[in-house]
């Protein structure tokens, strides 16, 4: 794959899969602008990512933060080629002990802001443009407790139909990487505050059949694909990356013999 003379933005861009993908995109001759809520950690991302990287402190939740990320990128690249809509966060929400607060949280960050970045990234883009969406498994399988990320994660497949749909007419291909669990920070944060990523790995391992998450690097090919030129016949289509955890559920350590 070669981005030479491509532009591309990754939201949440300062650690994990959108670090990683940034990171991908930039060794392949992209320039890139990042995205994410801690300027300590943009600035820590960016001084392993090089010059061709451009950090924009934005809080994606706010509509206003999302204009003036294009704008920024507008002044700087003048176009945009990539969206990676990859920001998101998780939690908790078990029923009975949900706040609407919590749940809406989760559903802004996961779902309308990626519908805005989308939205407000358009006018930058042409013929030839890709965009594709974070979602996950977890859309699918059901994990209790779990009820607003999961529905955000379904409502990112949905969508990302819809806006396939829509925006072929300009040349703008949409597709979505389906990451299953994940060596990144997630693990450690919000409810999983005080968890180790070894700990979450142990847990989840008999559950996949390669017996082993994910590394970042390996869902960042996969989003790299998606956008690039290789995948030029491709729209409203998705890749996983979960280790055969909703393909071939039965085959994980846990049902071997």
């Amino acid at each position: 794959m070669s981005f030479e003379n491509k532009t591309a933005l990754v939201t949440g861009g300062n650690s994990g899969i959108g670090f990683a993908t940034a990171r991908l995109l930039i060794a392949q001759g992209a320039r890139v602008a990042i995205t994410g809520r801690d300027q300590a950690k943009l600035d820590e991302a960016v001084a392993e990512l090089g010059p061709n990287a451009l950090p924009i402190r934005a809080d994606v939740n706010d509509p206003k933060a999302i204009d003036e990320v294009m704008k920024v990128i507008g002044e700087r690249f003048g176009k945009l080629d990539i969206v990676f809509a990859n920001a998101g966060v998780s939690g908790a929400t078990p029923v009975g002990g949900t706040t609407a607060e919590k749940f809406e949280s989760i559903m802004r960050t996961n779902v309308t802001a990626v519908f805005l970045t989308v939205q407000a990234a358009v006018p930058l883009m042409g013929e030839g443009g890709a965009i594709v969406l974070n979602g996950s498994v977890m859309r699918e399988l059901g994990r209790a407790g779990s009820a607003a990320y999961s529905a955000s994660k379904a409502a990112i497949s949905g969508m990302a139909r819809v806006l396939a749909s829509e925006l072929v007419t300009r040349g703008i291909r949409v597709n979505t990487v389906i990451p299953g669990a994940t060596r990144t920070p997630i693990w450690t944060r919000g409810d999983r505050a005080g968890t180790t990523l070894d700990a979450a790995e142990a847990a989840m391992t008999p559950m996949i059949p390669m017996n082993r998450l994910a590394d970042a690097e390996e869902v960042a090919q996969a989003a790299a694909f998606l956008a690039s030129d290789a995948s030029s016949g491709m729209t409203a289509a998705e890749i996983v990356v979960d280790g055969g955890n909703t393909g071939a559920p039965m085959g994980a350590p846990i049902f071997r013999g």
